[in-house]
């Protein structure tokens, strides 16, 4: 077995375990993430198992996440480096709506350009758990059950007509730019919106559209992570035929030059994500 099936594996095992861990860990903690976002109890004891469990993989060199400021394990050892949000869109969780894992399984210490990804993956706690992995240009859907995944959905590519879309960030704060995007897009598209990235691009994957978190007017930078979040979700997309896009280029493009480093994320249907680009450099 390679080691980057046993590194999804252990996410696909790990799991049941998180979604099982959830209940009882709604409180927040007392200290906040690197980037400045209170913690939840839940949020850390994902992290936790995510990090004893992978780590102890032979040819796992290094696990970083959003919930810790320094990376754990030997940056100049031989293997593959992780970065992980152990529990993206863990504000949810009060009011019990989507939330999930994501994973970037990189060849290079972190942090690392999005073009060093071998393999992304995402785990998103809905109705059912169900498991997004990409690896070169395949992607494939699996529903864990008991810790273990079946294929449901093979070689996935975006619809070719885009039903849905979902727009982050207060609509006050958006650049008129993206604002006259966005008004063009809602005559178009039907509103898909929950509170966690990776619900909301699941639906663009399986629907076809475009999701967003720009940049907004009092943060340029935008809300996501490039590492943990944007470069992940960017190779899934545009591994099943899609675009991402930090408003000019692909996000696999996106120079790293910071662990936290935050980045504005677009992707979705290449024609969609053209659009953007078109409107935000007018």
């Amino acid at each position: 077995m390679s080691t980057l099936t046993r590194i999804i594996d252990t996410v696909a095992a790990t799991a049941p375990d998180i979604r099982a861990g959830l209940t009882g860990r709604r409180t927040y903690e007392a200290e906040e993430n690197p980037s400045g976002e209170a913690q939840l109890a839940a949020d850390l004891y994902a992290d936790d198992l995510l990090s004893e469990r992978l780590l102890a993989l032979d040819g796992v060199a290094t696990y970083a996440s959003e919930e810790r400021d320094d990376i754990d394990g030997n940056p100049d050892a031989d293997g593959y480096h992780l970065a992980c949000d152990p529990l993206d869109g863990s504000s949810n969780l009060k009011s019990n709506n989507t939330m999930g894992t994501i994973l970037g399984v990189y060849d290079a210490p972190l942090p690392a350009s999005g073009h060093d990804l071998v393999a992304a993956a995402y785990v998103l706690f809905g109705p059912i758990t169900t498991m997004i992995v990409a690896e070169g240009d395949s992607v494939t859907e699996y529903v864990i059950e008991d810790g273990d995944k079946r294929a449901v959905r093979e070689d996935i590519t975006l619809p070719p007509e885009p039903v849905t879309y979902g727009f982050g960030g207060r609509v006050p704060e958006w650049t008129p730019a993206f604002t006259e995007f966005a008004r063009e897009i809602e005559q178009e598209l039907k509103l898909r919106y929950g509170g966690a990235m990776i619900g909301d691009v699941n639906q663009v994957l399986t629907y076809g559209g475009i999701f967003a978190y720009p940049g907004l007017q009092s943060r340029p930078e935008g809300k996501l992570r490039l590492q943990f979040e944007g470069n992940p979700i960017a190779y899934i997309v545009e591994a099943a035929g899609g675009r991402s896009s930090d408003g000019t280029g692909s996000l696999l493009s996106v120079e790293a030059t910071g662990l936290h480093q935050r980045v504005p994320v677009h992707v979705g249907n290449s024609r969609l994500i053209d659009r953007l680009e078109a409107a935000l450099a007018d």
